[in-house]
């Protein structure tokens, strides 16, 4: 039994769109690393955060997380950062992990301060918050609702 030249051809033109299709759907997911510059900070707990996770202010990507690393003197997370070059972060801006959802990843969101002093490329932001997991949100809320009443 011959093949049909057609299905032949079919299959290359389903295979075709289908590589199509994947090549917009990289480029228009946003998936791609922020190309930009350098920073660090440092956190007691990044709590699953990974290499590649965004890096957002007010809910916009400005940047990728690029590496984590163990401070083996302070045993603290170290967390590198890109940073879109257009974007100029003050030098008293927080930074904070926190989850997208309760079912989402991790992801770092930065809250531009005021001051009129930017962080330079291999800066380090020091006014961190380290994550919460939902655990623990919960055992603050039961203490919380468990305590007495002032006064009683």
């Amino acid at each position: 039994m011959g093949r049909n030249p057609i299905e032949t051809i079919m299959g290359a033109v389903v295979l075709i769109v289908a590589a199509l299709f994947l090549v917009f759907a990289y480029n228009t997911a946003d998936l791609k690393p922020v190309a930009g510059y350098p920073l660090q900070a440092i956190f007691l707990k990044v709590g699953g955060l990974e290499t590649g996770s965004d890096v957002r202010i007010n809910g916009v990507k400005v940047g990728s997380v690029t590496g984590q690393a163990l401070d083996t003197t302070t045993y603290e997370a170290v967390v590198d950062m890109t940073v879109s070059s257009e974007i100029k972060i003050p030098e008293d801006s927080q930074v904070a992990i926190v989850s997208d959802g309760l079912l989402g990843g991790k992801y770092v969101r930065l809250e531009p301060g005021k001051s009129d002093t930017v962080l330079a490329a291999g800066g380090r932001l020091t006014r961190t918050q380290d994550f919460q997991s939902m655990e623990e949100l919960v055992g603050e809320i039961i203490f919380l609702a468990t305590q007495p009443a002032p006064g009683s």
